[in-house]
Formats: C-alpha cells, sequence, structure tokens
C-alpha cells in the first residue's frame, strides 16, 4: 500500500524511535506505565490514515467493561511453528492477557507491545505464570519466522507467545472478541484481561498501561510481584 512521502519518513521516525526505546530491557518500563503518550503524538500528514491512532495516543483516554466472549475452537499456528487449538492455549489455567496485533504495524503495535513487555519484566520471575497472547491481524504476512522476529524486538520470554494462522482464522478470533474491523489500517487498540478459565474479561478499549493492566489481574499479580521481589 502507498503513502505520501511525509506520512512515510514519519512512521519510520516514530517506529526507529520506539524500537530504540525497547532495545535495552532495563528501559522497558521507562514512560509506558504512567499515563502521558503525548510524547508518542506525530504531526500528521493531510491524509494520514493514522490521524484517528495519534489522536487517541494524545487523548489516552481508556474505556473499561466486563464482558463475556465464547472463545471460538479455531486452529491458529504458534510463533514456534506448532499449530494449535485458541481454546486450548486461553484456558491452560493461567490469567491471560490478549491483544491483536500485526508486525509492520508502525503506530498502536509498538506501543501494546512495549506495554506487555513492561508487564513481563514487573512479574520477574513469575512471569509464566501469566500468558501473554498477541494474535495478528495479518496472517497473510505474518509467518511464524515473522513473529518471532517480531518478537524478539520486545524481548517476549517463553510465557508470552505470538500467533497466526489463515485469513478465516484470525478473522474468526478478532470477531469472537469484537475487535474486527475489516481493514488491519483500521484496527484500534484493545487490551483484553481474564484472571482465571471461566471468568469474565475485562476490555480495556485504548492505550492501556502496564499498571492497568496488573490492576486488573489484582492480588494474584501483586502476590506474584511480590514473589519475585523476595527472590
Amino acid at each position: 500500500m502507498l503513502f505520501s512521502r511525509l506520512f512515510t519518513v514519519t512512521c519510520a521516525s516514530v517506529l526507529t524511535a520506539m524500537l530504540a526505546f525497547t532495545a535495552e530491557p532495563g528501559r522497558a518500563g521507562d514512560g509506558m506505565d504512567g499515563t502521558d503518550h503525548s510524547q508518542h503524538v506525530m504531526p500528521a500528514a493531510g491524509d494520514d490514515p493514522h490521524a484517528a491512532h495519534r489522536h487517541m495516543m494524545a487523548n489516552n483516554d481508556i474505556r473499561r467493561s466486563v464482558v463475556s466472549y465464547t472463545i471460538p475452537t479455531v486452529e491458529l499456528t504458534r510463533d514456534d511453528g506448532r499449530r494449535v487449538t485458541l481454546q486450548h492455549e486461553l484456558d491452560d489455567g493461567r490469567p491471560v492477557v490478549l491483544n491483536f496485533i500485526y508486525t509492520t504495524c508502525t503506530t498502536i503495535c509498538p506501543l501494546t507491545s512495549q506495554v506487555f513487555g513492561v508487564i513481563q519484566s514487573r512479574l520477574g520471575a513469575n512471569a509464566a505464570k501469566v500468558h501473554l497472547v498477541s494474535i495478528s491481524i495479518d496472517p497473510e504476512q505474518d509467518t511464524p519466522a515473522r513473529l518471532r522476529e517480531y518478537a524478539s524486538r520486545f524481548h517476549a520470554g517463553a510465557a508470552w507467545q505470538h500467533y497466526t494462522g489463515t485469513v478465516t482464522a484470525s478473522a474468526t478470533a478478532q470477531q469472537a472478541f469484537g475487535v474486527y474491523r475489516g481493514d488491519k489500517m483500521s484496527h484500534l487498540p484493545v487490551t483484553l484481561v481474564r484472571t482465571a478459565p471461566g471468568a469474565s474479561w475485562v476490555r480495556l478499549d485504548g492505550f492501556a498501561t502496564a499498571a492497568d493492566v496488573l490492576a486488573e489481574l489484582g492480588t494474584h499479580a501483586g502476590a506474584m510481584q511480590a514473589s519475585g521481589q523476595a527472590h
């Protein structure tokens, strides 16, 4: 897809800055557990297709709702190449934090993935007790190998897994969680949190921070963080 030269330069600059920011694991939390994302906002070109995204980043409005979802029995491919069912991956007994990304995204996805990296870091030695799940909304491009490369940019550990699959499988997963918008360029930042299999999901629409997500995980996450610090 072709964009204007100004938009291309702007997005490249944003992505370069964000990836440089996440290159050091020790800096993963800087600025991403507060509420001010305005420093990430760049001037929009006149026909900038990401103008709505930038507006959300500037306002940082987060809408919280509690929702019950039926997880479809759809088959996905994990970043290690293994074929799995979404239901099995989400119902393994652990709390789940779920988002939807694609690897060539230059606005929403680097920010939400950075937040996942902060959550992982905050959990420390107990990170394996919370399942972080990122599902691609561009499965035709996002092969397992490409997902692994993307995951490495954010220092994803073993408990943070990325998934792809067929176009139909990805769309089914998106529709099940109410995030399907037809065009990947129209996707919006949504983070979904569930503390246990069978529990309701907390849906955070907007740029949720690591602090927001850890608060939803509640005493469960707090106990794990305290345990990790004790070690």
